[in-house]
C-alpha cells in the first residue's frame, strides 16, 4: 500500500491526528482483490459457484461492497502510514476514524484518524527540594491496642444459645421492604455474618439485632439522618426484615505468656511478644513515612513540569480500578456492582469522574518517575539482587533460594529490579532534600489517614 501524502497534527491530551491519502490505483487494486475473492466463493441463484460476474455482485451488493473495500483500504493504509512514524499509537485503543470520508474507485482516497501517543514533557530539576513529614511515634497506648487486637484474633468463637449482645457475631438474612411488604429488588442478602456494634452492614441495624436469638426474625422501621453515608438512605425511613440464623460469642484469651506462645513458637514470654509487636509497629510506621516522603517528592517534581496524560491511559486505569473494586468486594458482574454503587448515590460514570483527577495524577507521576529513573542510569547487579533476596528472607519463613525461586516463577525479577532502582533514586533525592518536621500526629491517626 502506497501513501502519497501524509500529515500529522498534535492535539490536546497527547493525541495526534494523521491525515493520509491513498492513490486511486491502490484503492482500485484492493477493491479488485476483494471482488476476486467474492467471485470465487459467493453463491447466487442462477450462477454456479465461482462463476458469478462481478457486475452482478456490484448491482446486488454495491453499497456493502464499497463499505467493506473502504474498511480494507483503511486497515492497510493506517498500517502503511504508521510503519515509518516516529510516534506509534498507544496500545490502549486503536486509531479512530474521523468523520465519514468519501470513498470512490475513480479518485484518490483521503482520510484522517486520531490516536494517542506517549506524552512529551520536560524533565524537572531535582535540586532545592524541601518537604515536611509529620512527627509520629509508636506509644505505649499503640502497643496496648495492637496487643488487644492480637487477643481478639486469637479468640475462640463458640455457639451462643442466649440473646445476641454487642461484640457477638451473628449470621442473618435481611432485605428492605416496600410499603405493601414486598422485597425491594437487589436489597436481599443471605447468610450475612458480622460483629454486632461495628456497623459493618449497609443498613446499620446492629442495635435492632441485639436481644435476638438464633431462629428469631422481625420487621421494623429504621430512620436515617440527612447526612447518612449512603445517600439513597439519607433522611429516609425504610422497613427492614431481619432473620437471625446463628449467634456466636468470642472467648478472648488472657494477655500472658501462654498467649505469646500460641501466637508463635518464637515467643516464650509475653515480653518477647511485646518486643516483637513494637518492632512490627515501628517497621510499619517507617514504611508508611517512606511512602509519604516518596509521594511528596513526586508531587513536588510534578509541579515543576507539565504532563498531558493521554485519555486512553486514564480510561484504561479507570476500568482497572472498577475491576479491582469488584474483586475486593467479591462481586462477579458489572450489574451487581452498579446496583451496590447506587446505594452510595453514585453511578459507575460518576465514580469514574470522581476517580479521574487522582488517576490522571497517578499516571503522570508514574510516567515522570520512569523517565527520571531511566535518566539516572542506575543499574542493579546480580550481587544487588542476591542482597535483596537475603533481606526479604530475613525474618521470614522462606530461605534466600526460595525467595529467588518465587520471583523467577512469577517472572517478576525485572519488576523487582525496577523497584530497587526507584528506591535508590529516592534515596538520592532524600539525601539532598531539606527535610522538616511537620505537625505531630498520633500513630493511629497517621496510619489510618495514609491508608
Amino acid at each position: 500500500m502506497v501513501i502519497s501524502e501524509k500529515k500529522l497534527e498534535k492535539l490536546e491530551h497527547s493525541k495526534v491526528r494523521m491525515t493520509a491519502t491513498v492513490p486511486m490505483a491502490d484503492v482500485k487494486s484492493v477493491y479488485d482483490e476483494m471482488m476476486a475473492d467474492y467471485v470465487k466463493s459467493v453463491r447466487i441463484d442462477g450462477f454456479r459457484k465461482g462463476h458469478v460476474p462481478p457486475s452482478v455482485l456490484e448491482r446486488k451488493f454495491g453499497d456493502s461492497l464499497r463499505l467493506e473495500a473502504m474498511s480494507r483500504v483503511l486497515e492497510k493504509a493506517v498500517d502503511a502510514a504508521l510503519a515509518d512514524a516516529e510516534e506509534k499509537p498507544l496500545a490502549y485503543e486503536a486509531p479512530a476514524l474521523e468523520g465519514e470520508p468519501e470513498f470512490a474507485l475513480d479518485k484518490d482516497f483521503s482520510f484522517s484518524v486520531t490516536y494517542d501517543v506517549f506524552p512529551h514533557f520536560e524533565l524537572p530539576s531535582t535540586e532545592g527540594i524541601e518537604l515536611e513529614v509529620p512527627g509520629v511515634e509508636v506509644s505505649e497506648e499503640d502497643l496496648a491496642q495492637e496487643l488487644e487486637r492480637i487477643r481478639e484474633r486469637n479468640a475462640i468463637v463458640v455457639e451462643k444459645t442466649g440473646e445476641a449482645a454487642l461484640g457477638d457475631i451473628v449470621t442473618v438474612a435481611y432485605s428492605e421492604l416496600t410499603e405493601d411488604g414486598r422485597e425491594v429488588a437487589g436489597s436481599k442478602r443471605e447468610d450475612f455474618t458480622f460483629e454486632l456494634g461495628k456497623g459493618l452492614n449497609l443498613y446499620k441495624f446492629d442495635e435492632e439485632v441485639v436481644g435476638m436469638k438464633a431462629g428469631d426474625s422481625k420487621i421494623f422501621p429504621k430512620t436515617y439522618p440527612g447526612d447518612f453515608e449512603y445517600k439513597d438512605l439519607a433522611g429516609k425511613t425504610v422497613m427492614l426484615s431481619v432473620a437471625v440464623s446463628k449467634v456466636k460469642q468470642k472467648d478472648v484469651p488472657a494477655l500472658d505468656d501462654e498467649l505469646a506462645q500460641d501466637v508463635s513458637e518464637k515467643y516464650k514470654t509475653l515480653e518477647d511478644l511485646k518486643k516483637a509487636v513494637r518492632e512490627q509497629l515501628q517497621s510499619a510506621l517507617d514504611n508508611r513515612l517512606r511512602e509519604l516522603k516518596e509521594k511528596k517528592l513526586v508531587d513536588i517534581l510534578l509541579e515543576r513540569t507539565s504532563i498531558d496524560v493521554p485519555e486512553s491511559m486514564v480510561s484504561a486505569e479507570l476500568s482497572m480500578r472498577w475491576e479491582s473494586l469488584k474483586r475486593d468486594m467479591g462481586i462477579d458482574s458489572d450489574e451487581k456492582m452498579e446496583s451496590i454503587a447506587q446505594y452510595s448515590g453514585k453511578s459507575r460514570q460518576q465514580l469514574y469522574e470522581d476517580w479521574k483527577p487522582a488517576v490522571g495524577k497517578a499516571i503522570a507521576g508514574r510516567l515522570l518517575l520512569d523517565k527520571l529513573v531511566e535518566k539516572s542510569g542506575l543499574e542493579i547487579t546480580e550481587e544487588d539482587l542476591s542482597a535483596e533476596y537475603a533481606r526479604q528472607a530475613e525474618g521470614s519463613a522462606m530461605s534466600v533460594e526460595e525467595v529467588k525461586a518465587e520471583y523467577e516463577k512469577r517472572q517478576s525479577v525485572e519488576y523487582l529490579k525496577e523497584r530497587m532502582k526507584e528506591t535508590r533514586f529516592f534515596d538520592g533525592l532524600l539525601a539532598t532534600a531539606k527535610l522538616g518536621q511537620g505537625e505531630k500526629k498520633s500513630f493511629v491517626d497517621f496510619m489510618s489517614a495514609a491508608e
